[in-house]
């Protein structure tokens, strides 16, 4: 395995390539190792059905191709036996939730607190704004679950008596209300009724007592969603509204992760695990693809850069502060580097909050790739992406027009 020391890189000598992609919305990079210690680089457009189904599979196919002398058929699984490793950064997840394309969402929430979410934590941003725009969120549909638990209060005057269980935290609760199952089966039929196959659980207080999401888990998963994230297992924290936040990102975007990795496994012989394949999480570490989800991977792609640029460019010695800007065909991140990496735990991301771990990074929807429009009299740019596929007009895909197109019409496009 590579090992890093100050700004030099070590590569181990196992006789096998070793591949670090970025997998971003426009193009992909892949840098590969080589035995014997040649390093090789390629970039390919992350889309293009026309010549390939997945760029970075594809990217890796072309490296051996060319390194061993082998042919490998595109419609052939790639032998594994010749990598030693495979780690990848990407943006699908980013883009996903810029762009609005992540999976259609129902929330289970409890009942009586069905507008938490819409209402939200009322920070104005932007105290003078006489426009103000109300977040958007993310499910389409919600199922209030009929059930409550509070927190046991000692100078509590109501004479009642209710079960007591103590949550993980050590706090005593009681149990003023156990899951309506029949209800709750009859709200969750609605909603696969209308296709809906995603479902964040959000439950009053289940960061520290989590038997009622695990209960209403299990009854969707017996129903048919397909996905079912539980606000417990995603971030178990206090306040309900952001660990809302975090599971329906979670819910949102992590059936559209799997399915991406499912297609990039599918092109291996043996699938994945006779590989070491990781991926980067939204803190900077690294996580195999089984445990990969949404709520930690909306980062994956500027993360990697972050790690880059702070091991090959700051100055030990000089310890200046480095600012990291990274433009690219879908959007654009910045960050900083002085010595150690900065991390946050609460963050907002087009306009979603997620409460998890994550390098401090600001993105934004402009990107090359983002499209032009002339609406009410006025020129706007994205958030929509044309991608790699069509891509820009000046891709001659049949795309729209583009960021990239106006730079290439100013001139300001270097054909080198």
């Amino acid at each position: 395995m590579a090992q890093v020391t100050g700004n030099r890189i070590f590569k181990s000598s196992f006789g096998k390539f070793q591949f670090a992609i970025d997998r971003g919305g426009t193009f992909t990079d892949i840098f590969a190792y080589c035995p014997g210690g040649k390093t090789k680089v390629m970039k390919l457009l992350s889309e293009d059905p026309t010549n390939y189904a997945d760029a970075p599979r594809e990217g890796i196919r072309r490296i051996l191709e060319e390194e061993t002398g082998i042919k490998m058929p595109a419609s052939v699984p790639l032998d594994c036996s010749q990598i030693d490793w495979i780690r990848m950064g990407t943006t699908v997840a980013t883009n996903a939730l810029l762009e609005r394309k992540g999976e259609r969402l129902a929330l289970a929430i409890t009942a009586g607190f069905k507008d938490a979410l819409h209402i939200g934590n009322q920070s104005r941003p932007s105290i003078f704004d006489l426009t103000v725009r109300c977040p958007g969120v993310l499910y389409e549909e919600i199922v209030e679950v009929d059930e409550r638990v509070v927190l046991q209060q000692e100078k509590c005057q109501l004479q009642k008596s209710h079960p007591i269980v103590v949550g993980s935290t050590k706090e005593k609760l009681e149990v003023w209300k156990a899951v309506n199952e029949m209800q709750l089966r009859q709200d969750l039929q609605r909603v696969l009724d209308k296709g809906i196959r995603s479902l964040a659980v959000v439950l009053m207080h289940s960061y520290t007592f989590d038997g009622h999401e695990k209960h209403v888990g299990r009854i969707a998963r017996e129903m048919g969603f397909q996905q079912v994230s539980l606000s417990s297992e995603v971030m178990p924290m206090v306040r309900l509204v952001p660990r809302g936040y975090t599971a329906c990102a979670d819910g949102y975007l992590t059936p559209h992760i799997k399915r991406y990795v499912k297609n990039f496994s599918a092109g291996f012989s043996g699938g994945l695990e006779k590989m070491k394949v990781l991926f980067m999480q939204s803190d900077g570490g690294l996580a195999p693809s089984e445990k990969f989800f949404g709520s930690r991977a909306i980062l994956s792609g500027p993360a990697g850069g972050v790690v880059g640029f702070a091991m090959t460019t700051y100055n030990e010695q000089a310890k200046m502060p480095v600012i990291g800007f990274d433009m690219g065909g879908t959007s654009t991140d910045v960050s900083r580097y002085a010595g150690s990496y900065e991390h946050v735990f609460e963050t907002t991301t087009a306009g979603v909050t997620i409460q998890a771990p994550q390098l401090d990074i600001n993105t934004v929807a402009a990107g090359g790739g983002s499209m032009l429009f002339y609406r009410a009299g006025m020129f706007v740019i994205g958030p929509e992406s044309a991608g790699a596929h069509p891509g820009p007009t000046c891709y001659r895909k049949g795309g729209p027009l583009c960021v990239t197109d106006a730079n290439l019409c100013l001139g300001r496009l270097l054909p080198e």
